[in-house]
């Protein structure tokens, strides 16, 4: 009889772990990926994709081209900055072309919202530079492949909303590094100060609820 009763609560325990509904197994191709979306990816970015720590993206209502190209580049290790590797290698290692697509269509069609406002002197700066570029140290205006509210194009991403320390911490890599190949932001942020993109970031963060 205690055998019986061990083999019963084995199975029970076996069928919770493998329950498909609420499983954090990334290294299976069956788990839907609006379920690998809610049990696994919203540790960092939030439920519906609107992180609230500035450690990690905001996703909500962004380019689902440029979702499934990111994720191609951690899972192929193509792209290297530091929080890639730290967070996000590791994350996506096993995952499969189908589960990429679908989670990049689950984030793309959440609906992003406001962020944190900033100071009236950083929104006339940033917006500046989103809107006309800084031509003295070549650097184009952002909105030309960013779209004019910031929403993003294709495999442009979508800025409007996005943490400023995110944004900075990545402008900076672009500048420093060469962990984000295959865009054209290494040259655009070349000469750009810190200042600069503080500013630019800051006027993204708030925009559009204050544009």
């Amino acid at each position: 009889m205690k055998e019986i009763c061990f083999a019963s609560v084995a199975m029970l325990a076996l069928a919770g772990c493998t329950n498909l509904e609420r499983s954090r197994d990334l290294a299976n191709p069956d788990i839907n990926p609006e379920v690998t979306a809610l049990q696994v990816c919203s540790n960092c970015h939030g439920v519906d994709g609107n992180s609230v720590s500035p450690n990690f993206p905001r996703l909500a209502g962004q380019q689902e081209v440029y979702l499934v190209a990111q994720l191609e580049g951690f899972r192929s290790h193509h792209r290297s900055d530091p929080a890639g590797y730290e967070y996000m290698w590791g994350i996506s290692r096993s995952l499969t072309d189908g589960q990429i697509k679908g989670l990049a269509e689950y984030f793309s069609r959440q609906t992003a919202k406001s962020n944190i406002a900033t100071t009236e002197p950083q929104m006339a700066a940033g917006r500046k530079i989103f809107e006309q570029g800084i031509p003295e140290k070549e650097t184009a205006p952002c909105f030309a492949c960013h779209g004019a509210n910031a929403e993003g194009m294709g495999a442009f991403p979508r800025l409007a909303g996005q943490h400023e320390d995110y944004l900075v911490k990545q402008l900076h890599v672009f500048q420093e590094t060469e962990g984000r190949p295959g865009t054209p932001m290494k040259q655009i942020t070349h000469l750009l100060s810190h200042d600069d993109m503080v500013n630019v970031a800051g006027f993204l963060q708030a925009f559009p609820a204050s544009h």
